[in-house]
């Protein structure tokens, strides 16, 4: 079997913590990895930013490519910028798989914008079937928005439903996925099929602490709160420094100090170059006189993550909208409890009371709460982090693959519709 995977607005080797990298990124990459794993062929096609980057590459084993795909200016651009080269990105995939003689079995596209994309290269493959995942949608990301410019805009609203009267099947991450698409999109129940991402439990599984703090440079008296991901609005990192510097002082000290570390964005660049999220946070922390107890480590390699999971004491996901949250999984996988804001797939994924807590979004008192029970008792933290590690087992790349190949020769089997 050969998969088309469409991935155009970022590519899946792209360094995590950017502006447009995250999640989405390493569900591609290690679902392709995984699907090569088990005999499936996969070419990831994804927009080509950098025309120094060789336009096929061969990182994700088995055989399997991420192929650039000149469409529009090989430089990174806004996603709002990008829409109008997908029919380039359309004709670009045609002609490489012409070239090597290629013809796909399944298209799976990722995101609205490689949805479209998708239809149009099954329309000219003469109906190939397309299996479609979202990752987040407009409608939810309106209803949390704090502003305007937060807002999805127009095109990308009637896109997400092009997408789903066209695909044949849409893979949701949870329930409450398949709720707001149910509720907010009146889409057909019949065509959702509820997959979870996976976690790569080869590569995030328990360090022990010592080692993981020696790796990242952190001394063995000192105590990690950790936060993965993109630096916006959305992911609520203002709520989680606030809750920070509610902590009591008898949790941190000269001797045992406690720091927040937000692996994300790029925190050192000119106040010019600075997103106007960093710009915020930073001076937060200037006003809440949090002094050198936020450190703000910008992009980090995904080799080196699970040492940062391993060497902290807990991960917090404080977002105001989550269609699940893999970082989470990561960090349960390498057995570190899970503060988490009770929304989207986050409030299925993490166990409140067992692998970690749930709290309601945008409240810092109660985070803060959660916090301090958590940093004051070494025997909870660590059953959680056990329980966490064992659960998240439940998620491994090689079931869930399994599961997305079964909906492949599902849809494979229908008739085509030309």
């Amino acid at each position: 079997m050969r998969i088309a995977m469409l991935s155009y607005h970022t590519c899946p080797l792209a360094t995590l913590g950017g502006k447009d990298t995250g999640g989405m990124n390493v569900y591609v990459r290690d679902l392709t990895r995984e699907l090569g794993r088990q005999g499936i062929h996969v070419d990831v096609f994804t927009r080509s930013q950098d025309e120094h980057v060789p336009h096929v590459i061969h990182e994700l084993g088995f055989g399997n490519r991420v192929v650039h795909i000149p469409a529009g200016p090989e430089e990174p651009r806004s996603k709002s910028d990008i829409a109008k080269y997908i029919p380039e990105f359309v004709e670009g995939v045609q002609k490489f798989a012409e070239e090597k003689g290629i013809t796909y079995d399944v298209i799976h596209s990722h995101y609205w914008m490689s949805g479209l994309a998708a239809e149009k290269l099954s329309a000219a493959w003469h109906g190939i079937p397309v299996v479609h995942m979202f990752h987040t949608l407009g409608e939810m990301k309106n209803r949390v928005a704090r502003s305007e410019d937060e807002k999805a805009g127009a095109d990308r609203l009637h896109g997400e439903r092009q997408v789903l009267r066209k695909a044949n099947r849409i893979i949701v991450a949870t329930l409450a996925e398949l709720t707001q698409l149910r509720f907010l999109y009146r889409a057909d129940a019949a065509k959702m099929t509820v997959i979870p991402p996976g976690v790569d439990t080869g590569h995030f599984y328990p360090i022990p602490p010592d080692e993981a703090k020696q790796f990242i440079g952190l001394q063995p008296e000192n105590r990690m709160i950790l936060f993965v991901g993109r630096i916006e609005p959305l992911k609520g990192v203002d709520t989680l420094i606030k809750a920070m510097s509610c902590l009591d002082m008898n949790l941190t000290s000269r001797d045992r100090p406690v720091h927040l570390a937000i692996i994300g964005g790029e925190p050192d660049v000119d106040q010019a170059e600075m997103t106007e999220e960093m710009a915020r946070l930073q001076s937060m922390c200037d006003d809440l006189c949090m002094g050198g107890m936020v450190l703000f480590l910008g992009k980090r390699a995904q080799d080196t993550l699970p040492y940062y999971y391993s060497a902290a004491e807990l991960l917090v996901m404080p977002s105001l909208y989550e269609s699940f949250g893999m970082v989470a999984l990561e960090a349960m996988a390498s057995g570190i409890p899970v503060i988490a804001s009770e929304v989207g797939g986050l409030g299925y994924l993490v166990q409140d009371g067992v692998t970690g807590y749930t709290v309601p979004d945008s409240d810092p008192g109660v985070l803060c709460e959660r916090l301090s029970s958590l940093l004051g008792n070494n025997e909870l933290r660590t059953s959680m982090g056990e329980k966490a590690a064992e659960y998240a087992k439940d998620y491994a790349w090689e079931k869930i693959a399994t599961s997305i190949i079964k909906v492949y020769e599902e849809v494979s089997r229908e008739p085509r519709i030309q």
